[in-house]
Formats: structure tokens, C-alpha cells, sequence
């Protein structure tokens, strides 16, 4: 064991940066705490400006981070009591992919003067889906080529990826393409700002900009069918070191510990998107384990065997999740979106003044009164494309639906639908892998949601037929973080040794009730049927709003 006997994990979410401070012999979190953005997502207007951004539109201000992680490590070090210098590691995760057009020295151009008022200078978060008409050109193109290249990644890409958001940039504001020496991963960037090298994540640049050990990225061929300007996009613009999972990306500089708070020298792990890192808390490590991370939008990672090509998934990276595995990734746009928005827009006014009288959040009082429902008893089906479809269809151009509303229909109805719709579309991903050869024989669910709703993860048990972990942390990415800086600062020889050691522990078990699963299986065909007609063709009524709302 290392002389040293702290790591920190830092977790980059998508309103706020968590972190953790975790002792490396057995996992136990001394200290964690979390900054919010100042501007958060950026969707309305562009800072200092009246212009309005477009429909889909996501952006982020790269100094917020910054800002953020000021005030974070110092914090979460002196809640944790130790001396800092103890601390042999960091390790770091974003939301993926969110890209930033920087120079060479790592300087955002938004922070520039000559770009500010450019919104494709800004970074891209995410959740950006304004960049889908590039994608779906993309995914025209792959189809014709014969090509590939696609093939691990579902076959289709996704406007939240690398290659769609700077072909966006290039052909809507090109000289913000031809004015950055890089496009780089946010997290990627942060580690940049830690260390002073320009290094690359291996699984980011995995599942978000396709890129394999055997092939390297996409081919400068297919990007050339794209757009001639984007040939050599990866050789000069994607540049930097491949880091895989648990080694060291570099070592704090004294400017970095000046600033940020973390001792110079201390290890930096190679980065990691947000969700991913959370297998290495959760004892994900048999073929068939899946886990979920459930926040914003949801996140589902399965362990494989061997390579499966199967449609509609983000990705099957040799290595992705743990080290002599296949991880298949594959998530839902909106979920804890989806219930923020129903405690938004639907609670009427005595819901609300009944959650004030108790002191509960409106959320929490439609959950409650949901939950009180037997399952159909609601009356109502919803398809859950309130941010579009991330999988299998991988359609952002997607709307939400509702069907059986009446005059008797309550906000508690469409909750209870809405929560129905993702568990619903949870089992849709989970039959789509094992009909391509996949199998899930059990889940560990992490976030949020999983630790303070009972009845959701019930649901969700229910309706997959499945026992479904909750694991015993607030902070599995933060967890997995320092985990991974475990590995990297040498205080253990692999990263299985270290999440043995390190792993958090299980809170709870949901087992599916066969009475309740009867009913859910009937609704789930008719889900299926809905999901099929408006997703796969049957009717482009969701296309014509989307374009009668913009205006085309």
C-alpha cells in the first residue's frame, strides 16, 4: 500500500461539480460537497447578448468550472480534516460529450474577446441536440458508404457526439474552426488545466468519438464524404495522448495547487465520462452485470464477453467499463428531467401548497401520490421523449406523448405514466440486448433517485422482472473517481484489486412482484406498439411539429 492514504474524486455533473474525499484502503468517504454553476445551461440567450440561441441549443460556460473547483477542493479538504498533502491522487469525470473549441495552451476561445458573442466558441454540453441535423447527415452518409466504423456503436450516431457538434462549429461558424488548435472533451480539458498535458481519455474518446485500438478514429475518407474541411480533423485538431482507465495522466503543477487547492505532484487519473466510472463502486465484474446511474438523463452499462454489434446502443468498447471486458452502453435522454419538468408545469396550486405545509418539494408530493396508484390504474400510457430518444432509436428529433387523458385525468395520472414510460423504456434497451446475444441477469442502480425513491426502483423491478442493488453511496462517481486515482497513484496494481477493496456497499434489493409484472407486461406491449409506430416510421407527426414550431 501506498505511504499515502487519500484520493479525491471529482465529479463534473450537469449543473453542478461533486466531490469526495475517500481513503484508499477501504472506500470510506471522509468528506464530499458540491459548487453549482454559476450560469448552468446556457439554452435561452447567449451571456451579454440579446440573441436568442436556437431550439435545442445547450451551452456552457467553461469558467463556471473553473470557478467550481476553486472553491470545491479547498472545502472538501478541510471538511475532511486531513492534511492535503496526503492526498496521493485525483481523479476527475464529466458529462460526455461536452466540447470545447480551445488554443493550445488550453484557453477557451468563448473566454476571448474576438469569439464571445459566438455561440459555437461556447462550450457544448451534452444534453446539446441542435447539432442533430449533422448527425442525421452522418448516419446518411455511414449508410451508403459500406463502411464499418459504426458498427461496435450502434450504427447510428447521436448529435450529443464528438463528430456532429464540430461539424456544427465548421459549418456554421468556421472561423471558430479554423481559429482552434483543439476541440477537446471538458473533462479532458480540466485534467489539461491539472496537469499542463493535453492528454486523451481512452473511454471518451471511445464511445463518443468512435475511436478503437484496432482502427483508430473514423477514417479521414468518411470525413471527407462529410465535409472536405473536416479531413485531418483527428490528426491535428482531436491530437493529444490516449490515457486508459487507471494510469496517469500527469502529476499537479505548482500553478494548478496554487489554484485549485490539490498538492503538486499529486497523480492525475486519465479522465473518465460521468457516468461510466460509476461500475468501479457498484461490484459490477461478471458478464451480465449491468448498472444504471440515474440523474439527469439515465445511464445503463452492461459487461460482455466478447464484441456484439448490437443497433441502437452507444457503444461496445473492448476495456469501456473494466479492464478484459466488452462494456455496452446505452441510457434514456430524460429522467430525472422528465419528473423535474411534471413538478414544474403539472402540480396544481393546492398540490404546491400542500408541499410547502409539509415541507416536502412538490416533486417528492407527486411521487408520493403516484405511488399510492395501482399499476394502469392511471389510465394513461406516455412515451418518454421529452428530450428525444438517446436509445435504441437514437432519434433527438423525438416529442414526448401522452394517451387516455380525460377531464378526470390528475397530476398524479401523469406522473405515475411518466415514471411508467421510463422504466418502460429501461426494458426496451435491456430485451435489445439480450435478443442481439447480450444477456443482463442482474442491476445495481446509483444516484439520486435510486437512495430516495422506494417506489421508482420497485417500479422499475416490476416492470424488468429483474432484482435491482441499490448501492449503499451518494457519491458512486466520485467514488469511482478516487478509485481510479487509487490505481493511477499506485496504491493498488489494477483497478479489480482496487474496486474489491474500495467498493461501496449494498443499501437495498427490489425484487419484481409477479402480480404487479402481469399487469405491467400488458402495458408494456402496448408501450412497445406506440414506441414502434411513432419511432420507427409509422407517422412523422412528431417531425412536422418540430418543424411547424421552428418555423420551416
Amino acid at each position: 500500500m501506498n505511504s499515502k492514504k487519500y484520493t479525491v474524486g471529482i465529479d463534473f455533473g450537469t449543473l453542478s461539480v461533486r466531490a469526495a474525499v475517500v481513503d484508499v484502503s477501504d472506500g470510506r468517504e471522509l468528506a464530499s460537497a458540491a459548487v453549482d454553476y454559476e450560469h448552468g445551461v446556457i439554452d435561452s440567450f447567449l451571456p451579454g447578448t440579446s440573441e436568442p440561441l436556437p431550439p435545442g441549443t445547450a451551452l456552457q460556460d467553461p469558467s463556471d468550472y473553473t470557478k467550481a473547483l476553486e472553491t470545491l477542493i479547498p472545502r472538501v479538504i478541510e471538511s475532511a480534516g486531513i492534511d492535503k498533502n496526503d492526498i496521493a491522487g485525483a481523479g476527475v469525470d464529466f458529462t460526455a460529450c461536452t466540447l470545447i473549441p480551445v488554443y493550445a495552451d488550453g484557453t477557451p476561445l468563448c473566454l476571448t474577446d474576438r469569439f464571445r458573442k459566438e455561440k459555437n466558441a461556447w462550450c457544448k454540453l451534452w444534453k446539446h441536440h441542435a447539432a442533430q441535423p449533422y448527425a442525421d447527415r452522418i448516419n446518411e452518409l455511414y449508410a451508403e458508404s459500406g463502411g464499418h466504423w459504426l458498427d461496435s456503436f450502434g450504427k447510428v450516431i447521436s448529435s450529443e457526439f464528438f463528430i456532429p457538434k464540430v461539424w456544427q462549429t465548421l459549418d456554421e461558424a468556421p472561423e471558430v474552426y479554423r481559429a482552434a488548435d483543439y476541440f477537446i472533451e471538458a473533462c479532458d480539458w480540466i485534467v489539461m488545466l491539472l496537469t499542463g498535458e493535453l492528454t486523451r481519455s481512452y473511454v471518451l474518446a471511445s464511445y463518443k468519438a468512435e475511436y478503437s485500438d484496432e482502427e483508430g478514429y473514423p477514417p479521414d475518407s468518411f470525413l471527407r464524404m462529410c465535409d472536405p474541411r473536416l479531413e485531418g480533423l483527428f490528426a491535428t485538431k482531436g491530437g493529444g495522448r490516449i490515457v486508459r482507465t487507471g494510469e496517469v495522466a500527469g502529476r499537479v503543477t505548482a500553478a494548478a495547487a496554487a489554484r485549485f487547492g490539490l498538492p503538486e505532484g499529486c497523480a492525475v487519473a486519465g479522465g473518465l465520462p460521468d457516468a461510466h466510472v460509476g461500475g468501479f463502486p457498484l461490484g459490477i465484474t461478471e458478464p451480465g452485470d449491468m448498472f444504471g446511474i440515474f440523474g439527469t438523463s439515465s445511464c445503463y452499462f452492461l459487461l460482455g464477453e466478447e464484441r456484439r454489434d448490437v443497433p441502437g446502443i452507444c457503444g461496445c468498447v473492448k476495456d469501456g467499463i473494466l479492464p478484459g471486458y466488452y462494456g455496452f452502453e446505452a441510457g434514456l435522454c430524460c429522467f430525472g428531467d422528465h419528473f423535474a419538468w411534471a413538478a414544474g408545469r403539472i402540480c396544481p396550486p393546492e398540490y404546491a401548497a400542500e408541499a410547502e405545509r409539509r415541507g416536502i418539494s412538490k416533486l417528492r408530493l407527486l411521487i408520493e401520490k403516484a405511488s399510492e396508484l395501482k399499476p394502469g390504474e392511471c389510465g394513461l400510457l406516455a412515451l418518454d421523449w421529452w428530450n428525444g430518444n438517446r436509445s435504441i432509436l437514437v432519434d433527438n428529433e423525438l416529442r414526448g406523448l401522452l394517451v387516455g387523458m380525460t377531464l378526470g385525468t390528475r397530476a398524479e395520472d401523469i406522473m405515475r405514466a411518466l415514471i411508467e414510460a421510463t422504466a418502460f423504456a429501461t426494458r426496451v434497451i435491456t430485451e435489445n440486448f439480450i435478443s442481439h446475444g447480450v444477456p443482463v441477469r442482474r442491476i445495481v442502480a446509483a444516484g439520486g433517485v435510486p437512495r430516495k425513491d422506494p417506489f421508482t426502483m420497485q417500479l422499475f423491478s416490476d416492470v424488468l422482472g429483474l432484482p435491482i442493488e441499490v448501492a449503499a453511496t451518494s457519491q458512486a462517481a466520485a467514488l469511482g473517481d478516487a478509485i481510479n486515482a487509487a490505481v493511477a497513484c499506485g496504491a493498488y496494481g489494477s483497478l479489480p484489486e482496487a474496486s474489491a477493496a474500495m467498493k461501496a456497499g449494498t443499501e437495498a434489493v427490489y425484487l419484481p412482484d409477479a402480480g404487479r409484472k402481469k399487469t405491467y407486461d400488458r402495458l408494456y406491449a402496448e408501450y412497445v406498439k406506440l414506441h414502434d409506430w411513432f419511432g420507427r416510421g409509422g407517422s412523422d407527426v412528431m417531425y412536422v411539429l418540430g418543424e411547424i414550431g421552428a418555423g420551416v
